[in-house]
């Protein structure tokens, strides 16, 4: 069985990014394992999805592009465009992992995961099984759909699944779920000359917040209010729904309230709820909180659990601070690989350079504040 000092499972934004600076910082016997191919999930998103956060070649000023995940870097000079598609941005990891020539194994899927002995053993799907000291989960959530959000939730097409909205049939939709993905895709419908109803759960849709993992972005709400004048978008609070059926060959949607009547259409409706956890496979190596929705980790990203065992990526959380953008949770990149060159007794100085780019974040005190105005 070969033996890593650290094994990285997931080559999207996250594994990519890590993987870059802990080779930069002078790591080499490790490995990353991807499922498919680097930045199929970006190739998977439908073709009119772009990026919400504007990409800008800022680096001669210091200050890294928002989309970047490797320092050096940015989309935008690579893609020359400002909001990239899916496409676009799976190429860009694609150039990043062969500039840097990262150690990834394609078409490598993890099927077990067991902790002994201090030591990791990755059981991979037609292949040996590998071991290693340490490892870092950084496999992403797009390809986890969360499609039980509630009986009859199969009977809906997920966002994710839909490889472009000019191919989706009907002329009237319901959305569920009024988040980025719920409002693009009422905004791509739109454009097509559909009628759309948003179903949102949120009371306030319109409340101000500046963390952008809970509120629209700018971008999406320029892109709206330009569309919402044409009168085929419309936005609907206060409407969780329930249930989900198929009558009379038409789709009852059932929300909580005094509503009597169920909404009705004749196209499926479109679920826009997000994605579940890609920790299912390790999910006994964590600690959970008592809502069971997010993990609970230490200082270090680290399974309070399982030593060794690190999280990047969208999934990490803390607390009330939610750092599923990539220009968020890329600023933990330095604290794993400071913990894991701590741990081989390397020398972590090198590491202070990333502080300056956002890559590097210890302190999360100043994090999580309203701007006044």
């Amino acid at each position: 069985m070969e033996n890593y000092e650290v094994v990285i499972v997931g080559a999207g934004p996250a594994g990519i990014g890590i993987t870059s600076m802990l080779k930069d910082f002078g790591i080499e016997n490790m490995v990353v394992l991807e499922r498919g191919k680097v930045g199929e999930t970006f190739d998977k998103w439908p073709e009119e999805m772009r990026f919400i956060t504007p990409s800008f070649t800022t680096n001669f000023w210091a200050q890294m592009d928002l989309n970047s995940i490797a320092t050096g870097t940015s989309p935008a000079f690579t893609l020359e465009t400002e909001h990239p598609t899916g496409k676009e941005y799976a190429n860009y990891l694609r150039t990043i992992s062969e500039h840097f020539e990262l150690p990834i194994i394609e078409n490598a899927d993890v099927e077990k995961v067991n902790y002994s002995d201090k030591q990791f053993t990755i059981d991979i799907k037609h292949m040996e099984s590998i071991s290693s000291k340490f490892l870092i989960w950084a496999a992403g959530e797009y390809q986890y759909p969360d499609i039980n959000a509630f009986p009859g939730s199969e009977l809906c097409l997920h966002n994710s699944k839909v490889d472009s909205w000019k191919n989706i049939k009907g002329n009237e939709f319901y959305i569920i779920g009024g988040n980025e993905s719920g409002i693009d895709a009422a905004i791509n419908l739109s454009k097509l000359g559909k009628k759309v109803h948003v179903l949102d759960e949120k009371s306030d849709p319109d409340a101000k917040i500046t963390d952008p993992s809970e509120t629209l972005t700018p971008y999406t709400v320029d892109r709206l209010m330009d569309e919402i004048t044409n009168d085929r978008i419309t936005l609907v609070a206060n409407s969780k729904v329930e249930k989900i059926k198929l009558e009379n060959n038409r789709y009852s949607i059932y929300v909580q309230g005094e509503k009597s009547m169920p909404y009705q259409c004749d196209t499926p409706p479109i679920l826009a709820t997000g994605f579940t956890s890609s920790l299912s496979m390790v999910k006994d190596l964590f600690d959970w909180h008592e809502s069971k929705s997010y993990v609970l980790l230490n200082e270090n990203d680290e399974s309070r659990k399982t030593p060794g065992l690190f999280l990047v990526g969208p999934q990490v959380r803390h607390e009330d601070l939610i750092l599923c953008f990539i220009y968020k949770y890329r600023q933990r990149f330095g604290v794993v690989a400071n913990a894991i060159g701590t741990r081989l007794e390397m020398d972590t100085s090198f590491l202070e350079q990333y502080r300056e780019e956002g890559l590097y974040k210890d302190d999360l005190g100043a994090c999580g504040e309203e701007c006044p105005c």
